[in-house]
């Protein structure tokens, strides 16, 4: 009987679930997707219900014998803030990574001296920001006090389903980041925080290591899902960490580069080393940190262009346009702050911007120009890495971007560093999960020895010189027109 391992992704548009062998081969795999709801300007929610829906139907429908399923681990995305019922029941939709609502309560906070910002980003290892859990339970609690009133526990996207799978309330380390009062050092709660913020420490599940088995699929679980009933579930992580280890990266100074609807970085660390202007999370592995950057545009920037302007054309026709475009796009440049904007800017009012639109444009420069503007960005956040001296020489690359040569060298070429998409690709972040619970059940016998058996670099991209020459002088652009944009923007 096969030693299979099922992934969940809990991502922004979809849930995908993958079964793995033990090599890292895909053996099976499904994607549901469900919605993203805009109420009011700067707010983004999803309904966490849909979250499990869309699980559930993957699972069921992966058409593979659940016995050869020996463990599930769970990923998803970052600080949401589920307000979940004594019963289970969820009493919100949960304001997701991007939503912005909580931005004035996270300037009171910097300027009334509660703790200070200085000793929340000491104690964490990162500034309070809008887009955090922490600063969006204190907006439930101020805006919505009969929902705050009957909330029982606060979960993140990955234990919400670890919840519906095994009953167990879980908060885990790699997601923790998004909470203020997070001791980064010593893994746990600092109390005093959050008691000067007005949380009380009973809203928050018990924190386990990412390769913990939290809990076993339940009878109603294995009803609903066909799983088999006692399956062994582990806590699981946030997906940029998973991501990261399904990119095979888990040394010291190791770098993985994210190409899916966000954009981003994450360098392995084996010390504490914050910056203020990135995030610093616990890896997924035991002992080890991320410092991360990340831009809310990625591959998401792309889809919207393609959704609104492209809608006939699919994602490798608008690759076959852009390749006939020279680097630098004849000076078109794109801001991808779609939804404001994370590291290193940290600006929630940030626009996208096109800027160098004439006669001679054409529809191709468009799509080269937002591909190069992730590049941009992803350089904007390692350069901001390498003032802590956490310097890379190669980029692990994974996501959906990644199936893009042309993407692949613009980043190349705009960073200045080699390129390596490694074989998870897409299911880099389900891959990562479902290294978690083999781990946990033995059937690797460590991380190092897992990553062995799993990762393989598919493709290699070295930067061309005088490419990067081009780009160095629009990246300069890039960072001016933010710059000189910036009270602008402020006033919308």
């Amino acid at each position: 009987m096969p030693d299979y391992i099922l992934g969940i992704d809990i991502g922004t548009s979809a849930c995908k679930c993958a079964v793995f062998g033990r090599n890292g081969e895909v053996i099976a795999s499904r994607t549901e997707a469900y919605n993203v709801y805009y109420p009011k300007p700067g707010y983004a929610e999803q309904k966490p219900e849909e979250w499990w829906e869309a699980a559930r139907k993957c699972v069921a429908n992966l058409e593979i014998d659940p016995r050869d399923i020996k463990a599930v681990g769970v990923d998803g995305q970052s600080w949401s803030a589920i307000m979940l019922g004594k019963n289970g029941e969820v009493l919100f939709d949960n304001p997701i990574w991007i939503d912005s609502r909580a931005s004035g309560i996270c300037e009171e906070i910097k300027n009334s001296g509660i703790r200070n910002r200085e000793f929340i980003f000491e104690l964490s290892g990162n500034p309070i920001s809008p887009n955090y859990t922490a600063p969006k339970i204190i907006w439930f609690k101020r805006n919505y006090p009969e929902v705050f009133g009957k909330t029982h526990k606060v979960l993140q996207s990955n234990s919400y389903i670890v919840y519906k799978l095994t009953g167990v309330l879980s908060q885990d380390l790699s997601q923790c980041y998004g909470l203020c009062f997070f001791d980064m050092r010593k893994k746990t709660w600092d109390r005093n925080t959050a008691e000067a913020l007005g949380i009380d420490l009973k809203l928050m599940p018990d924190i386990y290591k990412c390769d913990d088995i939290v809990g076993r699929i339940t009878k109603k679980a294995a009803k609903l899902t066909g799983l088999i009933e006692g399956t062994p579930v582990v806590a699981g992580g946030v997906d940029s960490a998973t991501g990261t280890l399904g990119a095979g990266v888990i040394q010291d100074g190791e770098t993985q580069e994210q190409g899916g609807q966000s954009g981003g970085m994450s360098v392995c660390l084996g010390e504490y080393n914050p910056h203020e202007k990135l995030i610093l999370c616990a890896h997924v592995i035991p002992d080890k940190y991320l410092l991360q950057g990340g831009t809310v545009g990625g591959g998401a920037s792309l889809k919207w262009l393609r959704e609104n302007f492209f809608p006939d054309s699919s994602f490798k026709d608008m690759d076959n346009l852009a390749e006939k475009i020279t680097p630098g796009s004849d000076g078109m440049v794109f801001l991808p702050y779609m939804s404001g904007e994370r590291s290193p800017v940290w600006d929630p009012r940030a626009k996208g911007v096109f800027y160098g639109v004439d006669f001679a444009k054409t529809k191709a420069h468009f799509i080269r120009a937002v591909m190069e503007s992730t590049a941009y960005s992803l350089l904007h956040n390692l350069e901001t890495a390498e003032e802590n001296d956490c310097a890379t020489d190669i980029l692990y690359s994974n996501g959906g971007a990644a199936g893009s040569d042309l993407w692949m060298q613009i980043k190349a070429d705009v960073t200045n560093k080699p390129v390596a998409a490694v074989n998870s690709g897409d299911f880099a972040t389900t891959l990562g999960a479902a290294i978690l619970a083999g781990v946990a059940i033995g059937l690797y016998s460590d991380f190092s020895g897992a990553v062995k058996n799993t990762i393989k670099i598919r493709r290699h991209f070295e930067p061309v010189n005088e490419n990067h020459e081009i780009y160095r002088k629009r990246y300069e652009t890039y960072l001016e027109i933010y710059k000189n944009l910036k009270e602008t923007m402020f006033k919308f």
